[in-house]
Formats: C-alpha cells, sequence, structure tokens
C-alpha cells in the first residue's frame, strides 16, 4: 500500500485542481462526495482514500485511509483523521 499511497501522494502534489471536474479528468474513478471531499481508489481499489480539499490554497488534507472492507464501515462525509473510532453511515 505504501507505493500506491507515495504515487499518489506525488501526484496530488503537483496537481493544480480548481474544483471537482479537474479531479475527475486526473482521477476518473474518484467519488465527490461533496465541493470539499473526495474519495479516491488506491490499489486497484483494494484501499480508499478519504480527503478534504481547499481548492483556493490549493490544499489537500487525508483524512481517512484504509481497505475498501474498511471503508464500508464509515461515514466518508463526517471521518476525521485520528478518530479512534470510525462514525458508521446512517
Amino acid at each position: 500500500m505504501k507505493a500506491a499511497v507515495d504515487s499518489w501522494y506525488s501526484e496530488v502534489a503537483k496537481a493544480e485542481w480548481r474544483n471537482s471536474a479537474d479531479i475527475k479528468k486526473a482521477y476518473a474513478s474518484a467519488s465527490i462526495i461533496d465541493a470539499g471531499r473526495v474519495v479516491f481508489n488506491l490499489k486497484g481499489n483494494s484501499y480508499r482514500l478519504v480527503a478534504a480539499l481547499d481548492y483556493q490554497r490549493q490544499l489537500v488534507f487525508i483524512e481517512w485511509l484504509g481497505s475498501h472492507r474498511e471503508y464500508d464501515r464509515i461515514d466518508a462525509r463526517n471521518v476525521q483523521y485520528g478518530h479512534q473510532t470510525y462514525q458508521k453511515r446512517k
């Protein structure tokens, strides 16, 4: 998984996304949750990365990273990095 995250990070560090449409051009399989939150599929969809984006300041925050199975147990709209227990979907 480390190689997949490193590759994603390298690409994101160079990106100049202005909106979610720019992300979809680069990552067709990305799921746009809302204007500021995106789920990226890594390593052939084995892993999911939930990111919060600030387009104006060109910042990407990793909110959550885990397996596809673990992803099914979280609420991608609200999950935050550092929480020991993930909020379940409603």
